[in-house]
């Protein structure tokens, strides 16, 4: 019998598919379609095969391990401490810019319903009551938080199932021709890869709450499996329709899914899809305010961070990480700078996908067995690193600054948190 205070295995998925799948599927589909035209299907394919062979990599580590972290663990356990503390430091400090930004991104949303919520007193209010509300639903207990992720997420997909289904019967065959004309140079294809793999980030969190779930070295493997080929056919669905009911409007579309249901829906289409943003968006929150605490833990769990960071309540929440995950994504949210977010998100997040997959390698060769072993040896690690590498050569200088900047400034501040825990070890020994 499995533990109903954790997460079990579908809701693990659940839990994934509310990470991956959010405003990037209403977003994306016309500025896909702008840069390279209806062959931006074949980006999204593109894109799918790259993630599920890193999300592959992530099962068969996922399977190795059973606590707290996820690629920070990973990347610990295979390259040692200083790499570690370099992928788990930026990944909670993106995880607390990523939730900020989704808070924000929900007031945002509401402004079509409510033009007010987008003055910035009251952006600033909706944010911060999420973000604490969230915060306090978390404290409560990892059962408050797993119902209410399994409702919102069952919620967010209905709307887009009945998208693709209807959509289906409106499609003309003339809006995928000519398929690619702005041509298939490298440049192009890079740019739409790299612009499209935002919405296909995520997956990597799952495992980062492992001992909040059942079973972890089991059902994380086989959910984050289960989660990119769902949400993957989502997206390549919506694209397909999108582009078959728009053409070449698409391109100049803002809000592509709205546009599409309206063109068969009416109106209510309209409405329809703007209510379905509300629940993917506000899904996100609740993934993220979930795993975003956890990233802090793992560090502090391992001494790297301050042990006090992990401590936990009567509902074996880590309440501390909670508490600080919140109080600092609140300045972020009513800063209101997250222009940057996609090229920090995107370009940081190879930080953590290149080491996981090279780690796989790592703990092959040292004969540790998982609880899911991918197929074709090394070669899917391998390919998903050069895959990675030659993306990453597509960016701008101004992607990489802000992407892997957070690696830079991780230097010194993991030596001189090596200083202090080596001057406190010091203290004490002479005590």
């Amino acid at each position: 019998m499995g533990d109903s205070k954790k997460f079990g295995f579908w809701s693990i998925v659940l839990l994934g598919i509310n990470g991956v799948i959010g405003s990037g599927i209403y977003l994306l589909p016309g500025k896909a379609m702008k840069i390279i035209g209806p062959g931006s299907i074949w980006i999204y394919i593109f894109d799918t095969l790259l993630v599920m062979s890193m999300a592959l990599c992530f099962a068969e580590v996922g399977g190795l391990f059973n606590k707290n972290g996820g690629p920070y663990v990973y990347a610990r356990e295979a390259f040692g401490e200083f790499v570690g503390f370099e992928v788990g430091i930026m990944k909670w400090a993106i995880s607390i810019i990523a939730w900020a930004t989704m808070a924000v991104g929900f007031a945002t949303a509401l402004s079509k319903f409510i033009p007010a919520a987008s003055t910035p007193i009251a952006k600033n209010l909706i944010a911060t009551t999420i973000l604490v509300g969230l915060g306090l639903v978390n404290i409560s207990g990892v059962k408050a938080t797993k119902y209410l992720n399994n409702i919102v997420t069952v919620a967010k997909l209905l709307p887009l199932i009945l998208f693709v289904i209807i959509g289906l019967f409106f499609i003309k065959g003339g809006n995928f021709t000519p398929m690619f004309p702005n041509g298939t140079s490298g440049a192009t294809i890079g740019s739409a890869a790299i612009l499209i793999f935002y919405a296909f980030t995520g997956f990597e969190s799952i495992a980062v709450a492992a001992e909040d779930m059942d079973e972890p070295q089991k059902n994380i493997p086989r959910a984050i499996i289960a989660t990119m080929i769902l949400a993957s056919i989502v997206y390549i669905l919506v694209q397909i329709i999108a582009v078959g009911i728009l053409g070449g409007a698409l391109a100049e579309s803002t809000t592509p899914v709205a546009d599409a249901a309206k063109v068969f829906m009416g109106g209510f289409g309209e409405k329809f899809v703007a209510i379905a943003t509300l629940l993917s968006i506000g899904g996100i929150n609740i993934a993220a305010s979930f795993n975003a605490p956890r990233s802090g833990v793992a560090l502090a769990e391992d001494g790297i961070l301050p042990n006090y960071i992990a401590k936990k309540n009567k509902h074996d929440v880590p309440y501390i990480a909670v508490i600080i995950t919140v109080l600092l994504a609140i300045p972020v949210a009513v800063s209101g700078t997250f222009t940057q977010l996609a090229m920090i998100s995107v370009i940081s997040r190879f930080a953590q996908y290149i080491p996981t997959c090279l780690s796989v390698i790592v703990f092959r060769k040292r004969g540790m067995k998982s609880t899911y072993n991918m197929p074709f040896g090394s070669l899917l690690p391998i390919i998903s690193v050069i895959v990675s590498i030659w993306l990453l050569t597509k960016a701008t200088k101004e992607q990489m600054l802000w992407g892997l900047g957070a690696l830079i400034i991780g230097i010194p501040l993991y030596f001189v948190l090596k200083w202090v825990q080596n001057r406190n070890t010091g203290v004490a020994k002479g005590m």
